[in-house]
């Protein structure tokens, strides 16, 4: 009998914390992350960064999602891959991509493919490339848009799917000008390899914080070497001196539960300095 109440012991709290960590997967968080300083400068452009909504396992609403960003200021959205991996998803990005252009960016919404985008093929993947294009994004695959900001040029860099083999940074950086260089790209792990390519502040996602972090995110050494093995699985970085952040993700794969990790969108206050100079990075 003893042994009975101690099972059931476990199953209830097995259940409790299943619960908990599903419930986690709609307490999105919003992180501010200031890039520099704009001192002697000239301001800064504030990008909003979604990535991974996974809309398969996605808990929070287009209105919960506008309701958390409508009182900010926002000059640029970067969507950074990972939409969906099934066509009949597709309907569900539409609402996503009203909420996000009702915040009314100053320079426009623009998005790169993630590895689970590219499970649609053909027709299907041209369907999902289309409806972002009809919302208003700028959909970069290998390629650069430049934007001019308070007078000085902004190179938006979008860099394909490294993960699946898609990446060409030779070409994504074909048509970029002096100036200001923002790096949006899924996976992160394509940083190690952009030795000979200047950014002044790189974009991703792909890892989910671990999704489920505890004790440790081991099943992230399957996914990457170069970074895991160096704990760069979110938040801010840099690599030979130059910043980059991984995104946490706003959705899930697999089970759409978080352990150790919440839903993540993140404001980077970017400054665009008069000058060259070193960066820093601070947590407002």
């Amino acid at each position: 009998m003893t042994f009975f109440f101690v099972i059931l012991a476990f199953l209830l709290l097995l259940a409790l914390a299943i619960r908990k960590a599903h419930r986690n997967t709609y307490e999105a968080v919003l992180h501010k992350v200031q890039v520099g300083s704009s001192e002697d400068g000239d301001g800064v452009i504030r990008i909003l960064q979604l990535s991974d909504l996974h809309l398969e396992k996605l808990s929070i609403s287009p209105n919960d999602l506008y309701e958390k960003l409508k009182e900010e200021l926002i000059d640029l959205i970067a969507l950074t891959g990972d939409f969906l991996d099934r066509e009949e998803s597709i309907a569900k990005l539409g609402p996503y991509l009203t909420a996000l252009k009702q915040l009314n960016p100053t320079y426009g919404m623009y998005a790169v493919f993630g590895n689970h985008d590219y499970v649609l093929q053909g027709e299907s993947f041209e369907r999902l490339k289309a409806t972002l294009e009809a919302h208003g994004c700028v959909v970069l695959q290998n390629e650069t848009k430049t934007i001019t900001v308070n007078g000085q040029t902004v190179n938006i860099i979008g860099i394909d799917d490294f993960y699946t083999g898609r990446s060409d940074i030779e070409k994504a950086y074909a048509g970029v000008r002096d100036g200001i260089n923002l790096v949006l790209t899924h996976d992160p792990d394509i940083v190690p390899h952009m030795k000979d390519y200047h950014f002044d502040y790189l974009l991703s996602g792909h890892f989910h914080g671990g999704q489920i972090h505890w004790p440790k995110p081991y099943h992230l050494a399957k996914m990457s070497k170069t970074l895991t093995e160096r704990n760069m699985i979110k938040g801010y970085h840099e690599w030979d001196g130059k910043p980059f952040y991984i995104n946490e993700g706003l959705g899930q794969t697999g089970v759409n539960i978080r352990i150790g990790s919440k839903p993540e969108v993140t404001l980077h206050l970017l400054a665009l300095p008069s000058v060259t100079r070193s960066r820093t990075v601070k947590a407002v």
